[in-house]
C-alpha cells in the first residue's frame, strides 16, 4: 500500500510534505476535514480511505500518499476536533475551570457524535490534543499541592465521566429515533411498570427510595453532579 510503513511510526513525526516536488494538492487540515465531514453525516463506520477520498475529489490511491493508513485518518480526526476546544485564561477558580472544561467536552462529542469512539490514550499525543492538554494543566495551576500525576488522573478521570455519559446519552437518543412511539410513552408505559413492581412489597429498598423522590430524573443535574463528586476526590484536604 503506497506509502505505508513497515514499523510504528507517528503522523505527526511525518512531514506533511518534502522540500521536493510539485505542492501537494491538499494538507493534512483538508484531509481532516473532508473526514469529519463524512463521519458526521454518515458516522464513523461511514469513514473509509474510498470516501474520504470522493469527498475532496481525488482518488483512493492518492489519499494514501497523504495518510499512510486508516488509523492515521482517524487521528487527524481527533486533532480536528480537538482544535475545537476554546481555551481561555484560566480564572483561578480550578473547579469552575475543569467544569468548563467538562461542559465544552461534552458539547462537542454531542456535535460529533462518533468522537466517543475514537477517545483513546494513543490520539492524545497530536499537536491539538496537547494545547488542550496543556490548558487543562493550567486550569489546575492554583493547586500547588497536588502532582502533575495527580493533575493528569484528574483530567482523565473527568474526560473518561464525559466520554461514559455522552456515549449512554448518543445511545439512548439513537434508540429513541428506531422507536415506533415517543419518548414520552415508553417513558410512561415503562414508570407504571416499575412503580407496579415496587409496590408489591418485594422490593422495599426501592421503595423507600422512589418514596424520597420519584422523578423525573434531571439529566443535566446529574451530569453536574458527577463532575462534582470527580472534583471533590481533588479538593484540598483540611
Amino acid at each position: 500500500m503506497a506509502g505505508r510503513a513497515a514499523v510504528p511510526e507517528v503522523i505527526w513525526a511525518r512531514p506533511e510534505r518534502t522540500g521536493r516536488g510539485p505542492k501537494p494538492a491538499y494538507s493534512r487540515a483538508d484531509i481532516a476535514a473532508a473526514a469529519v465531514r463524512v463521519a458526521d453525516a454518515d458516522g464513523l463506520d461511514g469513514v473509509s480511505m474510498r470516501h474520504v477520498a470522493a469527498e475532496l475529489g481525488c482518488g483512493t490511491m492518492s489519499l494514501y500518499n497523504y495518510v499512510p493508513r486508516k488509523e492515521d485518518l482517524y487521528e487527524l480526526m481527533v486533532d480536528a476536533i480537538s482544535g475545537e476546544h476554546e481555551l481561555w485564561e484560566p480564572a483561578g477558580d480550578w473547579r469552575a475551570d475543569m467544569k468548563r472544561v467538562a461542559q465544552q467536552t461534552r458539547a462537542l462529542m454531542i456535535r460529533h457524535p462518533w468522537l466517543p469512539r475514537l477517545m483513546s490514550p494513543v490520539y492524545g499525543f497530536s499537536p491539538n490534543a496537547l494545547r488542550y492538554l496543556e490548558h487543562c494543566l493550567a486550569c489546575l495551576d492554583s493547586r500547588e499541592d497536588l502532582t502533575y500525576g495527580l493533575k493528569m488522573q484528574l483530567v482523565a478521570l473527568l474526560n473518561g465521566v464525559v466520554t461514559t455519559y455522552v456515549a449512554n446519552e448518543l445511545a439512548t437518543a439513537e434508540r429513541t429515533r428506531s422507536l415506533p412511539w415517543s419518548p414520552e410513552q415508553e417513558n410512561e408505559v415503562r414508570i407504571g411498570y416499575l412503580f407496579g413492581q415496587v409496590a408489591t412489597g418485594a422490593y422495599p429498598r426501592m421503595a423507600a427510595a422512589f418514596s424520597e423522590d420519584a422523578g423525573p430524573i434531571d439529566l443535566e443535574a446529574v451530569f453536574d453532579l458527577a463532575l462534582e463528586r470527580v472534583l471533590d476526590a481533588f479538593a484540598p484536604r483540611p
